[in-house]
């Protein structure tokens, strides 16, 4: 479920808002606002000089920039970026919550079911960014029920289970068998592949 960038980056940064993002399982009510536009509802996660000025000032030319890029370059179908959060199909809204957090380029993503309720396409092009995101020194942590997801972007894998996370194991060392064995609570024996 981890994706790590390599050892010599630094996950930290001089503001907060640089280091970490996370995207919630539930897109309606938790990564957005239903009945706030695209525009208010990428200023809801934008902390950056651009969007917000030091006396904190929002800069609505700017926010409305960013939020025109976000439904560009994550292909957001809508007719206009004032129409609300609620307004969009559920693909569309989860390229664009996904598109917000990615495009700040945080060091720390954290992101719940990706691609839950989806359409094959919209699914391939969130996974697609978030491997990009990834291979620019990010890490990212996934949190997924579809294995086969977790099996195409993850480098690293854990499971949660009865309240206790299993060792990190290597995926590419770990079959579908073995992950229902610690889905089920065993301790696999592949010492040698597991992280400490």
């Amino acid at each position: 479920m981890i994706r790590r960038p390599p050892r010599s980056t630094p996950l930290y940064s001089s503001a907060a808002s640089d280091v970490y993002k996370r995207q919630p399982e539930e897109r309606l009510g938790h990564a957005a606002a239903p009945a706030m536009s695209l525009v208010e509802n990428t200023l809801m996660t934008s902390h950056s000089k651009d969007v917000i000025d030091k006396w904190g000032i929002i800069n609505f030319k700017n926010i409305s920039t960013k939020t025109s890029r976000i439904v560009s370059e994550f292909d957001v179908r809508t007719p206009t970026l004032d129409n609300t959060a609620a307004s969009l199909s559920g693909g569309n809204l989860q390229k664009f919550v996904i598109g917000r957090e990615i495009l700040e380029k945080p060091k720390v993503f954290v992101v719940n079911q990706p691609t839950w309720g989806v359409d094959a396409a919209a699914a391939a092009f969130i996974r697609q960014s978030i491997l990009n995101l990834a291979s620019q020194q990010s890490a990212v942590i996934v949190i997924s029920q579809d294995l086969d997801e977790l099996f195409e972007i993850c480098d690293t894998f854990a499971v949660l289970t009865n309240g206790y996370m299993s060792r990190i194991y290597e995926l590419g060392h770990l079959s579908s068998e073995d992950v229902g064995l610690l889905m089920g609570g065993s301790d696999l024996d592949l010492d040698s592949h597991a992280q400490t």
